[in-house]
């Protein structure tokens, strides 16, 4: 188990927060994963209110990890494999500000590793269209209704998650296999 006081926090918005916290559950130096609500204007957002896309949040996760096992850098290299960086306001089917994707940084430190490996994957072409990767200042962060919290888990044979989960969960799996918990 992560020490806590050993450990940083990551949010990261890249889709449904579902399909990120069903791989981030499974990364090695990963202690927790909560689905939740950042960057918008409104205390305490249902998920009803972010989806109809007026409070300005983003589906987000908050990833607790262990420095000492697995870097920003690295927790971030995972979320860019999982992801489209380069749809705006989308992922699939998803489509409105609550699915963009964005990189709350909680320290200077952390932009500063943002900022530098989205320039990175710019300079090698990862993709052909420019990543649209929002960096900002962490804020406000509202964790998501109980339901929401291990949703994959508890719902890995609802179609959603055998259509879309499931197929990044795999990719992930084979990508990152030797940082996979044990």
């Amino acid at each position: 188990m992560t020490d806590v006081l050993h450990s940083e926090v990551a949010t990261l918005g890249g889709g449904c927060f579902w399909c990120l916290e069903a791989v981030f559950d499974q990364l090695d130096g990963v202690s927790a994963v909560v689905s939740g609500y950042a960057g918008g204007h409104v205390a305490q957002p249902t998920y009803q209110q972010v989806c109809d896309g007026t409070t300005g949040h983003a589906e987000v996760v908050q990833v607790r990890f262990a420095p000492a096992q697995i870097s920003f850098r690295q927790v971030l290299e995972v979320f860019f494999s999982i992801h489209d960086p380069t749809t705006l306001n989308r992922q699939g089917n998803d489509v409105g500000t609550q699915y963009r994707s964005v990189i709350f940084a909680h320290t200077p430190a952390q932009q500063q590793v943002a900022t530098t490996l989205i320039g990175e994957l710019e300079g090698q072409r990862v993709w052909p269209r420019p990543i649209v990767t929002e960096v900002t200042a962490a804020g406000h962060f509202y964790p998501a209704e109980d339901y929401h919290q291990a949703y994959f888990a508890h719902n890995g044979r609802q179609p959603y998650c055998q259509m879309v989960v499931a197929p990044k969960v795999a990719k992930f799996r084979k990508q990152f296999a030797t940082k996979l918990k044990g």
